[in-house]
């Protein structure tokens, strides 16, 4: 297993940036995700990774190797493709080995590596078909034998999962994590999916703009944002705007428009003054519903529209003139709690204090 070391990585394309003086670090066996919005850099990192991008300046090392420079076919890294990019000509035997035979590798070396990765991907009936008589599933599973065949010490995959249904991407997610840590690769992983990512990652890199905003576990990721764009980024969130009243410790206390909350500072790094503009993030899933009123972090209001989905509802929560979503867990059916006002709460722990 290898570490990623990256440096400083800047790129431009004429007069569009993007990477500016980016910092990273992977560490050896992580399964690690690149995600951020269109344009934000994760395709050309992983490009510049892979080494069909040279940055302008910076550095990126496997393993403490410089490998900034080195050619593609040097760096001992595996690409999967998010269109598979299969030999429509070849069976799915001879397009796991096309690596190896394009290395030179011995026949009789080649014939066992093959036939290893194919048990590996469980492909071993299929390895006399061509891929226009495969599954979307199955052309994916060739195309990470054939990545795994030659032994790589750093997998790339972007996007490798956006062409297949629902069910697949479910079954392909399991695939490639067990297959990561069979193997004990280093992964690094480029996707819009953030259900995908949140899933199987290890860590994850929040990208925007060329740099990288955030960095953690999906559950600190998910939980604790750092910024406004990241907790608006991944999943779903509430916005409210407030005045910072009070810090005590990560413990921050702010004053809206909904009332007074206790919450947690986002970033404990960065101290907003007592008195300035914040922002605070609630997930929709965070807030209860009560009828009585509670000692914090309450708020008064009515539910509006929603949608009964059985073990969840999604509710349209009016409140001091603004409308809050809030998802319910196991609801009682439709019209089983009648209406009236009732109140949203959420824990301190849910409550992120962010910069306005």
């Amino acid at each position: 297993m290898i570490g990623i070391q990256i440096q400083k990585l800047t790129k431009r394309f004429g007069s569009t940036v993007a990477l500016l003086e980016l910092d990273l670090e992977i560490a050896p066996g992580e399964l690690f995700f690149l995600l951020g919005p269109s344009g934000c850099g994760k395709t050309t990192l992983l490009r510049s990774l892979a080494g069909f991008c040279l940055p302008d300046a910076g550095s990126i090392r496997f393993g403490g190797e410089d490998v900034t420079r080195l050619a593609p076919h040097r760096r001992r890294i595996a690409l999967v493709f998010q269109n598979y990019a299969l030999w429509p000509h070849l069976t799915v035997a001879e397009n796991v080995a096309f690596g190896l035979r394009e290395q030179h590798v011995p026949k009789p070396e080649i014939a066992g590596r093959v036939a290893d990765a194919l048990a590996v991907m469980r492909l071993e009936a299929l390895a006399g078909r061509r891929p226009t008589e495969l599954s979307g599933g199955q052309q994916q599973r060739v195309a990470l034998a054939r990545a795994l065949v030659v032994r790589p010490r750093c997998l790339l995959l972007d996007e490798p999962l956006s062409n297949l249904d629902a069910g697949l991407r479910l079954e392909m997610r399991a695939e490639i994590r067990r297959v990561c840590r069979e193997f004990r690769l280093t992964a690094v992983y480029v996707t819009h999916d953030q259900k995908e990512a949140l899933a199987i990652a290890d860590r994850m890199a929040i990208l925007d703009g060329g740099r990288v905003r955030q960095v953690g576990t999906p559950r600190e990721v998910y939980r604790r944002p750092v910024s406004r764009a990241v907790a608006a980024f991944i999943g779903e969130t509430n916005f409210i705007s407030g005045t910072l009243a009070g810090l005590d410790g990560e413990h921050a206390f702010v004053d809206s428009a909904l009332g007074r909350f206790e919450g947690v500072l986002g970033d404990p790094a960065k101290r907003p003054a007592i008195g300035s503009g914040v922002t605070l993030s609630i997930r929709p899933e965070c807030w209860t519903l009560q009828a009585a009123a509670p000692a914090r972090n309450g708020v008064r209001g009515r539910i509006g529209g929603g949608i009964y989905l059985g073990d969840t509802a999604q509710h349209e929560f009016a409140a001091a003139g603004a409308t809050l979503k809030i998802l319910e867990l196991n609801p009682p059916p439709p019209g089983a709690d009648g209406a009236g006002e009732r109140y949203a709460i959420a824990a301190p722990p849910d409550v992120v204090v962010l910069d306005a």
